[in-house]
């Protein structure tokens, strides 16, 4: 298992780590913030913690690019859900197994919709249905763009933050344990999308 799910990330890895002396890593990375905040499974992280290492100099302007990207892609997300639930948000909630029970947690959303946009947008719960839902039940779209320039840059700032202060240390640790931060990470993921799966 743990050859299963660490061998794909130790590609993505390698393939970071090569890409960030590349003239439009940057822009690769904020494709895949972009697309992370509105349909694409794969969080940014992957791709922000190999090239921080690779180029430590450049860390927290890999992570103000996660930033604007993931926020962009989450006004896309919450245009989606606000635009085009039939055609596009539904068959996306349907994927990841939401749709059945997106009626109640819409009630909820109305609630405390800031709250859950911000847990989304820091943690491992899956962002894109934090920011379709936001568009389908139109939580007020100010309240979702502070809420998301704050939780979003947190999470990328203090990554990046953690990779430029242990700097070359840090790069030992990851590719010592790869394998089983690969598997942290595949767990924390399906345990985000667990959480959301409980709340609705």
């Amino acid at each position: 298992m743990i050859a299963a799910i660490s061998q794909p990330i130790r590609r993505l890895y390698d393939w970071s780590l090569g890409l960030a002396g590349h003239r439009h890593a940057p822009w690769y990375l904020a494709g895949v913030s972009f697309a992370e905040s509105s349909f694409f499974p794969v969080p940014p992280d992957l791709m922000l913690i190999p090239m921080a290492i690779a180029n430590r100099s450049k860390a927290f302007f890999y992570a103000l690019v996660c930033t604007i990207a993931s926020v962009a892609g989450g006004l896309a997300g919450y245009a989606i859900g606000a635009l085009f639930f039939e055609l596009i948000a539904e068959p996306i909630l349907a994927f990841y197994g939401y749709a059945h029970k997106f009626e109640a947690f819409s009630d909820l959303y109305r609630e405390y919709g800031a709250w859950i946009v911000i847990a989304g947008g820091f943690t491992p719960i899956p962002y894109k249905v934090i920011t379709i839902a936001s568009g389908v039940v139109f939580l007020n779209p100010l309240v979702f763009l502070l809420a998301s320039l704050g939780s979003r840059g947190a999470r990328f700032f203090l990554v990046a933050g953690l990779l430029y202060l242990f700097g070359p240390s840090i790069k030992v640790f990851v590719e010592r344990y790869l394998p089983w931060l690969a598997i942290l990470a595949f767990f924390l993921l399906i345990g985000g999308f667990v959480v959301i799966g409980g709340l609705i």
